[in-house]
């Protein structure tokens, strides 16, 4: 998780959540387990996981626990819905749901599961090698270009096909360097088990979106068309999608947020959805997404 963008109780939470349980997923696979005091439900599950957890600690598995009432930012990043709930994580990344596991054996089945799939234990020489790879990609991204990104993380693909944030990160540079047809063709190539993994759905996102993308002078129409008819629902979300795909989210999320504040039940709330959905494609704690959320709260909440 970043810190940028956030508030000075919000850091202190990321700056919490990274020491215990991002760094230790580096190496270990985290059970994280969202509770709280008031739930019964949480108290039931407790011993199950600590006991459990304690049996596989020589496995490389450790128990995190995270209290939904004092680590709100934390739950809702997480878009905990209800307690408990319980993910295992690897490296930073949220790699199954356990929530449903409420027993011994149906949680060590899962654990089983994940161990024989991951490198728990520790990173070898490779995986580091894949890892600094793939930060350099990340920075390279950062800066915009998304041509050299793009080589990298094909690079790191090769390395280790079965890396997500490679794949993740080969879809959003090939996206950022305007080669759509070569990123639907990664996309394509993605397994099941791929396409489930969080940074990857979000890469898929921003491809979807990018699908959007006009000319100069199609936007301009879209542009003129959305200011003359300002209520016109239709043209508004065909001007916002066009504005995000040609790199102008300021204008596309502007429009977004004044559907959501004219008519937020228009076409089962579309225009809302389709500022998540830029939220995810961005990624959630990116500066402006924390931004533009705030404003999308201020619209729906007053």
């Amino acid at each position: 998780m970043a810190s940028m963008g956030l508030n000075l109780e919000e850091q202190k939470a990321v700056d919490r959540f990274r020491k215990e349980v991002v760094e230790p997923s580096m190496t270990s696979l985290v059970v994280l387990d969202f509770w709280a005091e008031w739930c019964g439900p949480c108290k039931a599950l407790t011993p199950v996981l600590e006991k459990v957890c304690g049996e596989y600690a020589d496995k490389g598995v450790v128990l995190a626990k995270i209290n939904v009432d004092e680590e709100q930012f934390i739950a809702a990043q997480f878009q905990v819905r209800s307690i408990p709930t319980v993910y295992a994580m690897f490296q930073g990344q949220p790699v199954a749901d356990l929530t449903n596991a409420r027993s011994e054996s149906q949680l060590k089945a899962l654990l089983d599961q994940l161990l024989s799939q991951l490198p728990v234990g520790g990173p070898d020489e490779g995986t580091a090698e894949v890892a600094q790879f793939i930060e350099m990609g990340e920075a390279v991204l950062a800066e915009g270009d998304g041509v050299r990104a793009a080589g990298i993380f094909a690079q790191v693909v090769e390395m280790a096909p079965e890396n997500p944030a490679a794949r993740a990160g080969l879809i959003r540079a090939l996206v950022a360097a305007g080669k759509i047809d070569e990123a639907l063709a990664a996309a394509d190539a993605l397994d099941e088990t791929l396409s489930a993994d969080s940074g990857v759905k979000a890469a898929l996102s921003a491809l979807e979106l990018a699908g959007d993308r006009v000319d100069e002078g199609e936007l301009q129409t879209l542009r003129a068309a959305a200011a003359e008819r300002p209520t016109d629902m239709e043209a508004q979300l065909a001007f916002a999608e066009a504005a995000y795909a040609a790199g102008q989210r300021d204008e596309a999320a502007d429009a977004l947020l004044a559907m959501v504040q004219h008519d937020r039940e228009w076409n089962d709330g579309a225009a809302r959805a389709q500022l998540v959905k830029i939220f995810e494609a961005v990624g959630l704690e990116d500066p402006w997404v924390v931004a533009t959320r705030r404003r999308l709260s201020r619209v729906l909440f007053g």
